[in-house]
């Protein structure tokens, strides 16, 4: 579905994001990953093969954001598909959330992603070729848990930045589309339980088990529904924010 495609995915080496890139080379594509970790970067690509490479990167830093897009266009000549899958999870409510936590969160999760977008889309309108952009948001983006205020505050943010960018950008034939995860088995998910939530080792089971359909959300089904809104398969689809969960919003019992 991406063959001949160019793909940057930001938060590429691990998670949701290493998910993307896998699944982005096996449907054909030429895929760039970021990562704050040389070392991680590296062997993650070299698993992946001549079709992927490493660039280091810090989202959370503009200039290091906008290099890693300049660093894909001159490795490849263009970019044709972007994914913001770098996140910050850390936890803190309204009330205990310091101005620096929060600064934190906003770089990493929507400035971060914002300055990307900018530098990517910039290629795309120059070159005259359209493009497609995945942001993976989350299903707190629609309130979420108290201690999750300053991570809702900036994925919301960039829930709305993708419907305007979305809408800004449509008639360049660029479409930018969000997913708004839900509870996901990742390695940074059990790292979260057991730094913030004194999980033991059997978390992720507990968890599970009070799930509707019997587990978490898994990343490799998650990355197959990025690829398609990265590919012309999902047709003309623009400034959608899809609920990925097993959960629905609004309803009751």
């Amino acid at each position: 579905m991406l063959a001949g495609k160019v793909v940057l995915v930001s938060g590429g080496t691990q998670g949701v994001g290493g998910a993307v890139a896998r699944a982005a080379v096996a449907e054909g594509a030429t895929v760039v990953v970021t990562g704050r970790r040389a070392d991680v970067g590296e062997a993650f690509v070299g698993a992946l093969g001549p079709a992927a490479s490493f660039v280091p990167c810090d989202v959370a830093d503009v200039e290091q954001a906008r290099a890693a897009v300049a660093t894909t266009i001159q490795r490849h000549g263009r970019i044709d598909c972007l994914v913001n899958a770098a996140g910050l999870t850390s936890r803190g409510t309204l009330l205990d959330t310091t101005p620096e936590l929060f600064d934190e969160h906003v770089a990493v999760n929507l400035r971060g992603p914002f300055f990307l977008m900018q530098a990517a889309v910039a290629d795309m309108v120059a070159r005259g070729a359209g493009g497609t952009i995945v942001n993976v948001l989350t299903m707190s983006s629609h309130g979420g848990q108290p201690y999750l205020a300053p991570y809702v505050a900036s994925k919301a943010g960039l829930a709305g930045l993708t419907r305007n960018a979305a809408h800004a950008h449509r008639w360049d034939r660029i479409r930018i589309n969000g997913i708004n995860i839900g509870w996901t088995q990742t390695e940074g998910e059990d790292a979260v339980q057991r730094e913030f939530h004194d999980a033991d080792d059997s978390w992720l089971a507990e968890a599970s088990a009070s799930q509707p359909m019997g587990r978490l959300g898994q990343v490799d089904d998650m990355a197959a529904l990025a690829v398609l809104l990265l590919s012309n398969r999902s047709g003309v689809v623009t400034g959608s924010v899809i609920d990925w969960d097993q959960h629905v919003v609004g309803a009751s019992d």
